[in-house]
């Protein structure tokens, strides 16, 4: 209402306290309606902002699983297997002769002569012992021959005379007998005498320990002063000795190679700690049965060292031919286990898994030789998961060639 109506009215018009005229209350209602439409406006701005968030989040969801659905492979190709492949397996270095050297004797070190590392040759002194209680036994013994030499002249003459007067009887023949027994007796108690005399004398002789062979001391297990015991059973070792050169190698060659090596063939060995160096080999011996915890073959090579390089103990790769039998070979990497046997994963022209049952002809760790079950155009897919399955649908990476794909497994 205007304020002329107010006033025919008998209305007073509308002050504020400070004296001033309200404003007219259409005025205030069309406020009212503007400040509900922006409300609602910015309600709905946001209500279409939450659902156009939703849409955008579910669709990003759905395409994460899409992604995550899909099975990324890498693939290599079969390679033709050149027959020069080796197989290499780890040994173990002995001298071609290794002894540890007992005393025979018992008694005290007087003193050694040899420490580990010094080469010595044959006959060479090692050690000497004092050994009194033999030097004893052995005075005793020889007077003990003596008295029995002497007592044996007087047994000998006595049975002469007897002879004599048996002849001009005498004396009866019984008495000749006895005489005659008595003599044989002390020629066997003499005879025994020597032989104990001998078995000391030798017995003394081992006071000195000297090397059976040439070769290098690689244990001294005692000092001066120390009580030695006579024998192999209870006591220490004094001394370890070991030939250098040649060296043997054994070798456990497991059951599937058995067959691809015999006697004379040429090895080659290498050692980490000598990058770079080889050092050629042969065949001598072959055991004649496979053990049967292990289910392997061992193998004896023989190593010329002349040079003392190698050592005896080390530890050695050996790589001995393999007679490989197969066309093709693959990372030994890509073999599944299943429980029908031994299986390859092959990828077809639609990216369509194929599980391929296959024939290992050879496993030489880093690689397999396989004999049948894969064609040479193959997508052998490498490192394949637990879960993959005859027909799934995969997506191809990286293919790569048989050879970069043992570069990758190794490092």
């Amino acid at each position: 209402m205007t304020e002329k109506t107010h006033s025919s009215l008998a209305i007073p018009a509308r002050e504020t306290e400070d004296g001033h005229a309200l404003p007219p209350r259409h005025l205030e209602w069309r406020r009212a309606k503007i400040a509900v439409l922006v409300v609602l406006m910015l309600l709905a701005i946001g209500a279409l902002r939450t659902v156009v968030a939703n849409i955008m989040q579910n669709r990003s969801v759905t395409q994460m699983m899409q992604q995550n659905a899909k099975q990324y492979v890498d693939v290599v190709t079969p390679k033709d297997n050149d027959g020069s492949n080796m197989t290499v397996l780890p040994g173990t270095l002995r001298g071609y002769v290794e002894s540890p050297i007992y005393a025979r004797a018992t008694g005290y070190l007087l003193h050694w002569y040899a420490d580990i590392g010094a080469r010595v040759k044959e006959g060479q002194l090692l050690a000497e012992l004092d050994t009194p209680e033999i030097d004893q036994e052995l005075a005793q013994a020889v007077a003990q021959r003596d008295q029995i030499q002497s007592s044996l002249g007087l047994a000998k003459s006595s049975f002469e005379r007897w002879q004599q007067l048996r002849q001009r009887d005498a004396v009866s023949q019984q008495e000749l007998d006895e005489r005659q027994s008595t003599y044989l007796q002390d020629v066997a108690n003499l005879a025994a005498a020597e032989a104990n005399v001998k078995r000391l004398r030798q017995l003394e002789g081992f006071k000195r320990i000297v090397a059976p062979f040439s070769g290098v001391v690689t244990q001294r297990n005692v000092d001066v002063g120390d009580l030695i015991d006579a024998g192999s059973g209870t006591s220490r070792a004094l001394f370890a000795l070991a030939q250098s050169d040649p060296l043997r190698v054994y070798v456990q060659l497991p059951q599937a190679y058995a067959q691809n090596i015999k006697v004379g063939e040429d090895v080659v060995v290498t050692q980490a700690e000598l990058p770079g160096q080889q050092f050629d080999g042969r065949i001598t011996n072959i055991s004649g049965a496979i053990d049967v915890p292990t289910r392997s073959l061992q193998i004896e090579v023989t190593l010329r060292n002349p040079d003392g390089k190698l050592r005896p103990g080390a530890y050695v790769q050996v790589a001995l031919p393999s007679g490989a039998r197969a066309q093709l070979t693959v990372p030994g990497n890509a073999l599944l286990f299943r429980a029908e046997g031994p299986r390859l994963a092959v990828v077809d022209s639609d990216c369509v898994v194929h599980l391929r049952k296959v024939v290992i002809a050879q496993d030489l760790g880093q690689t397999l030789e396989i004999e049948s079950g894969i064609e040479p155009t193959d997508r052998v897919i490498i490192n394949p998961s637990d879960s993959i399955n005859d027909g799934d649908h995969v997506e191809v990476m990286h293919p790569q060639t048989s050879s970069q794909s043992r570069g990758k497994a190794a490092s």
